[in-house]
């Protein structure tokens, strides 16, 4: 990874997998900001997120008007950690349009981490309320049934970050 060159880090996994603690552990690099999805939504539009659909409706307004703010910050050579989900294929394509608008490095981090282990950190999550969102093991299983594994075909530079039994993910293979 050049230094001269700002760089998009992407974040895939299911929910609870890791994602916002990789995010923060990123964001620590100089000349780095981090935007997190789930602070600005529930900032905007926290009164109004009660379902999935919600999420979803809210989700892409908030697109609409930060993906150009992204392309801003890295084209004035600001590294940008997205802490948004990658998790489909139709999101993906989103970021990688953020990619192909900039001279930027990215790099999507997939965290591959077992169901049972988000679902109890979620739990634990949820138990100390410091999240701007809840979701139940229903939700999660409604959400995992929309999860896509990133593919080589997707043009983008996948780092893949297995569980090994600790809280946070390890570092890539």
């Amino acid at each position: 990874m050049s230094q001269d060159k700002p760089v998009l880090h992407l974040m895939c996994g299911k929910v609870a997998s890791g994602k916002s603690t990789l995010t923060a552990r990123l964001g620590e690099q100089p000349n780095t900001v981090v935007i997190a999805e789930d602070e600005w939504l529930s900032g905007l539009y926290g009164d109004q997120m009660v379902s999935i659909s919600d999420f979803v409706r809210c989700s892409a307004k908030l697109e609409a008007v930060i993906g150009p703010h992204i392309v801003a910050l890295l084209r004035a050579g600001v590294s940008v950690v997205l802490d948004f989900h990658a998790n489909t294929v139709e999101r993906r394509r989103w970021m990688r349009s953020i990619v192909k608008a900039t001279n930027a490095e990215h790099r999507l981090h997939y965290l591959d981490v077992p169901d049972e282990v988000c679902k109890a950190r979620l739990r634990a999550r949820n138990a100390m309320g410091e999240h701007p969102f809840t979701a139940s093991d229903e939700q999660f299983e409604q959400l995992s049934r929309h999860f896509v594994v990133p593919s080589p075909e997707e043009g983008l530079d996948v780092v893949v970050h297995r569980f090994d039994g600790e809280w946070s993910p390890i570092e890539a293979d």
